[in-house]
């Protein structure tokens, strides 16, 4: 039996590029169709790379023709949350449009089964300290938000006339490297907590702004659930065996579970020898005090479990950081 072929949008990326690996390492022939315009060329390293825009529905369409794809992973998305209100069509077309124009070319090959990576920013501003689980609300505050709902509504829509199968991975705090296949968090700009405070300790010229002491949380500062990127694959894997096995879309959380502050990530880093340098700034305007994962879900019908520590993720981010 030939090894399924998986297109896999954005797989240029952070958490996309993790996934390839993953499935190259399981048997899967994995093609990535990336734009490049926040991806890097040097992270596709398990399968040939198709340069393209999802919203080119016909090039999308030529190229699940050429490789005769079984099923896609669709990691392709703008991401950054603050550009998303200065900018919010860019994040319709690509989202919502781009998204449209995937699901259309499936539609033309007949491809069902779709994994998509969706976000906890669809819950927007949290019940107070409690764990997310995925029947709460889904209220988003900001078009990023907004336009990954969008996408879980197309998705859910499609499936109940049979059209697809689909299973939508809220994550939680992307994170840490994998140091084994040389790739690990790479944006432009950064806006992530953990490589921010890495820098701080190696740049002279960088300080970390922490935005916020006064939350209501036991420190003062935000508490957030951070994921490894290795584990995050992982749920991914583990979703697309549970749609063909079970024949059900659905919808997972994937965090940890345990939520971590700003300033206890800090102390982490101080545990490993670093020094990260940081400043207190005013808060951001719709930041909850505590966003953490329920993740009994995903255990429960996918058998995921996160294997990786708060040590790992912020080892293998310093080890990464110290090669860019």
């Amino acid at each position: 039996m030939s090894p399924k072929k998986i297109l896999v949008t954005g797989g240029a990326g952070y958490v996309g590029s993790h996934t390839c690996n993953l499935l190259a390492n399981n048997g899967f022939d994995v093609i990535v169709y990336d734009n490049l315009s926040t991806g890097h060329k040097e992270f596709v390293k398990w399968g040939p790379l198709e340069i393209g825009d999802l919203c080119d529905t016909n090039n999308l369409n030529a190229v699940i023709k050429k490789y005769k794809i079984d099923a896609v992973f669709h990691f392709a998305a703008k991401a950054y949350v603050g550009e998303s209100v200065q900018d919010p069509l860019k994040y319709y077309k690509n989202n919502i449009v781009g998204s449209t124009s995937l699901l259309e070319a499936m539609q033309r090959n007949s491809i069902k089964d779709i994994i998509f990576s969706s976000t906890c920013a669809t819950y927007g501003i949290p019940i107070k300290n409690q764990l997310i689980k995925e029947e709460m609300p889904q209220n988003p505050i900001n078009p990023y938000g907004f336009t990954k709902l969008v996408i879980e509504r197309m998705l859910h829509d499609l499936s109940m006339i049979g059209k697809i199968r689909y299973i939508a991975l809220r994550y939680f705090n992307a994170s840490g490297a994998s140091m084994n296949a040389n790739i690990g968090e790479k944006h432009n700009p950064e806006t992530h907590l953990i490589p921010l405070a890495i820098q701080s300790h190696y740049d002279e010229n960088f300080t970390l702004h922490v935005y916020g002491d006064d939350y209501e949380t036991d420190d003062g500062s935000a508490v957030r659930d951070y994921i490894h990127v290795d584990d995050l694959a992982d749920a991914h894997l583990k979703a697309y065996q549970y749609l063909e096995s079970s024949d059900k879309s659905n919808q997972f959380n994937l965090g940890t579970g345990h939520g971590m502050s700003v300033f206890e990530i800090l102390q982490a880093l101080r545990e490993i020898g670093l020094n990260p340098k940081f400043k207190i700034s005013s808060r951001r305007q719709g930041d909850p005090d505590f966003l953490v994962a329920d993740n009994d879900k995903a255990k429960r019908l996918l058998g995921w479990y996160t294997k990786k520590s708060i040590k790992d993720i912020i080892s293998s981010a310093n080890e990464w950081y110290k090669k860019l």
